[in-house]
């Protein structure tokens, strides 16, 4: 008798598990932060998420932050999520 067959791992299941190591980064690269910096930098990514920057624009100080942690890019000009972004405010 064989023995029984492992059931195969969907890509949801994969993903899931990939959305999780990049929010656990995402997450301790805030953490390294004092308090106050890491709250006002998840409220601009959170502003940036719901493009709310046009009347809330976020600082230059924190744009170049986020950029320099990897969290959003500039696209046309427009600050945009990257992957790690959207796991450190999920």
């Amino acid at each position: 008798m064989a023995p029984p067959a492992k059931p195969p791992i969907s890509r949801a299941s994969a993903d899931k598990g990939d959305a999780a190591i990049g929010s656990v980064h995402a997450h301790s690269l805030l953490a390294g932060l004092n308090l106050d910096t890491a709250i006002r930098l998840r409220w601009a990514l959170r502003d940036i998420r719901a493009e709310r920057t046009a009347w809330s624009p976020v600082s230059p100080d924190d744009l170049a932050a986020l950029i320099e942690l990897g969290l959003i890019e500039m696209r046309n000009e427009i600050p945009a999520l990257t992957y790690e972004g959207r796991g450190a405010i999920d």
